[in-house]
């Protein structure tokens, strides 16, 4: 009897599988890349709610380190009777008083305690990278901080040399003598520093890029956060001017660079400037009058030095956009074969 051929395979028809939905990514991202206004589309999540929720988050944690802070303050008001009234004198007018350095230690710490507040609070709604809130490098470039602090030094230090040779805008008054200023100056170079990072992590970090998750044109995201930044400083009118100006300035080269790093440069010398000269003259930083001298010094050292920063990108290009690759949809499975079973070959024998 003749064995019969095995049956050939058989297609079985592939098991209907849900679509696969590639997550959606902005035109710019595959398309010259993400400014650093637009980075929170390269993190783990970008929905149009992250920036409200990473504020409200951020502002808990914010609240939660300034009661640990104030508990410090409470036990150190049992121990020195004249803290309170201290503290009081501050509630009532913000001033630094150079002299205490309690006191500046205190003020300084309640706004560096912004940075970690907002590191966190992006960390977990965000996800990773979180270096992204530095650069579009995914990381802060110190090396190209450095390089911008040396030159907002150098030419800080030229404009100062400059405004002692020229009138001043008021007389000068006699100081009592700071007993602590050496205290006082180990604090300013430790402290104002961070204080001024945390700024710029706040005004040009997370309100650019939770500006740009809504709107993708850089002025926005530039220009929005400059009335805040304003509001934050108790200057008179050519103060409150001279720091828009300042604001728009960082917030050209937060975008013009990819990063915080150049605007981190120019804060931290800006304020340092300040502070040491305040502590070497016995006044106030944050006094409320602004002279025309001051005025011109904080220009010129705004302007030339967003100039030179220009000249020195065109220099040497740095990588500013972050390119993203879409994912691809994963292959569908081949559709499984089935095969019929062959013919016994002793069968009919």
């Amino acid at each position: 009897m003749t064995t019969p051929a095995p049956l050939a395979p058989v297609p079985m028809p592939a098991p209907v599988a849900p679509p696969v939905v590639a997550p959606r990514l902005p035109a710019d991202a595959t398309a010259g890349g993400l400014a650093f206004h637009r980075l929170v589309f390269a993190r783990q999540r970008s929905g149009w709610w992250t920036p409200l929720a990473v504020a409200g988050l951020g502002i808990a944690f914010y609240c939660a380190m300034l009661a640990m802070v104030m508990v410090f303050m409470i036990v150190a008001a049992i121990a020195d009777p004249t803290f309170l009234d201290r503290m009081m004198a501050i509630a009532q007018d913000p001033a630094f008083n150079l002299g205490d350095p309690v006191m500046l230690v205190f003020l300084l710490g309640t706004i560096i305690l912004m940075w970690p507040a907002y590191l966190l609070a992006s960390l977990i709604i965000n996800g990773k990278p979180v270096g992204l809130i530095s650069s579009a490098a995914g990381r802060l470039r110190w090396r190209w901080m450095l390089m911008c602090g040396l030159v907002a030094a150098v030419l800080s230090a030229v404009l100062t040399g400059v405004s002692f040779l020229l009138p001043a805008d008021a007389p000068a008054t006699a100081s009592e003598p700071n007993p602590l200023w050496a205290v006082s100056l180990i604090l300013i170079v430790l402290l104002v520093p961070l204080q001024s990072a945390a700024e710029e992590y706040i005004f040009r970090g997370y309100l650019m890029q939770a500006i740009g998750r809504w709107l993708r044109h850089p002025a926005f995201a530039i220009l929005l956060p400059v009335p805040l930044f304003v509001l934050g400083h108790l200057y008179d009118v050519l103060g409150q001017i001279s720091v828009g100006l300042f604001a728009v300035a960082a917030g050209w080269l937060t975008w013009r660079t990819g990063g915080l790093e150049a605007a981190i440069a120019l804060h931290v010398v800006n304020n340092l400037s300040g502070f040491l000269l305040s502590l070497a003259a016995g006044s106030d930083p944050t006094a409320s009058t602004t002279g025309w001298l001051s005025f011109l010094w904080s220009f010129l050292l705004i302007g030339g030095y967003v100039a030179l920063v220009e000249g020195m990108l065109r220099r040497r290009p740095l990588p500013r956009t972050l390119i993203l690759t879409p994912p691809a949809p994963p292959a569908s499975p081949a559709p499984p074969m089935l095969s019929a079973p062959a013919a016994d070959a002793d069968a009919g024998r």
